[in-house]
């Protein structure tokens, strides 16, 4: 099997699930296993839970059986293998049985790299699943949600539903799949706000952006129901310094420069820079220094420096509210 499979070969006889993100790791499982279902109604599926494959049973397990029919073995957590296995599932890559379709779910990482490396070498078929960390790759994937089941969804309104959820994407995932499901037309950010209002004006992106607007009372109100309702308080320190970042950036690029480019050199999408736009009026250098500092001592308290997160909070709210109404030369 040295010639590689193609991406979208889901009966390759080997696929590499690979990362450390939970529901894409089964969705890659899933579809090879209703690719084969579909191939064959009868198909065989063994999905082994991590630990389950032991040496010397991957030979009775690829055995073809006495109906002939296809095979799909799932190897959990292969990079926690035992050396006797590697060697076998080595062994077995090499010349893979008929009709028998291997999926292999790796970690990726440092642990367990030669079985990994000897599996893309053999020309398994590759999918990435690695954990989706930063806000754009999360705003995608919803945006690909709304896609997949045949929806589109404008990106405030993915902002306001990864605002509303957090970054978990199996809730993300049943979310657009409730949204799609109970709503005809259009899914606008009012929609996601009738779904989610308890959580969506909770979470730590409203206080941000009351805060860097100079709205202390508001921005206070909100941070108090976000705490009331269990939103982390880093994630509320998280985004109090983005929003003073943003304006940081955007003050200090390029004036001349056109909206399009402008969003591409700060890595923004266009709805983004008008919204911070608009936030920036009162804004000075200064202020923006003071508003970061407030915001790391803050951050600093709620991670164990403090004894009352709470009240780190509030005066950080309240500094940035005043940050964005001080100083005499406006950005």
């Amino acid at each position: 099997m040295a010639r590689k499979s193609a991406p979208d070969d889901l009966l390759a006889p080997l696929t590499l699930a690979v990362g450390q993100e939970e529901l894409l790791l089964d969705r890659a499982v899933a579809e090879v296993v209703a690719a084969a279902k579909v191939a064959d109604p009868d198909t065989d599926v063994r999905d082994l839970a991590p630990g389950a494959l032991q040496p010397g049973s991957l030979a009775e397990l690829t055995t073809p059986s006495l109906f002939a029919e296809r095979k799909v073995i799932v190897v959990r957590a292969a990079q926690d293998l035992s050396a006797d296995s590697v060697k076998e599932v080595k062994a077995y890559i090499e010349s893979p049985a008929d009709e028998v379709i291997m999926v292999l779910v790796h970690a990726g990482g440092a642990k367990g790299k030669g079985l990994l490396d000897a599996a893309k070498k053999a020309g398994g078929r590759e999918v990435q699943c690695a954990k989706l960390t930063k806000n754009g790759d999360k705003l995608a994937f919803i945006r690909n949600e709304f896609r997949r089941l045949g929806r589109a969804a404008a990106p405030e309104t993915c902002q306001v539903l990864l605002d509303a959820l957090g970054s978990d994407l199996r809730e993300l995932a049943a979310a657009c799949s409730q949204l799609t499901a109970d709503i005809e037309g259009t899914i606008d950010e009012a929609a996601v706000a009738r779904y989610y209002s308890g959580r969506a004006e909770a979470t730590g992106f409203e206080v941000a952006d009351l805060a860097v607007t100079g709205r202390a009372a508001e921005a206070l109100e909100r941070l108090r129901w976000a705490l009331a309702v269990g939103q982390p308080p880093t994630g509320i320190t998280y985004a109090l310094a983005s929003g003073v970042r943003s304006i940081g950036r955007l003050a200090s690029a390029g004036r001349s420069m056109r909206p399009a480019d402008l969003a591409r050199e700060l890595g923004m999408p266009p709805w983004k820079v008008d919204r911070v736009r608009q936030q920036m009026r009162g804004w000075t250098g200064d202020g923006v220094a003071a508003a970061l500092t407030a915001v790391a001592e803050a951050d600093a308290a709620v991670k164990g420096g403090g004894d009352d997160p709470a009240y780190a909070l509030e005066r950080a709210v309240v500094a940035v509210a005043r940050a964005a109404r001080s100083g005499a030369r406006q950005y």
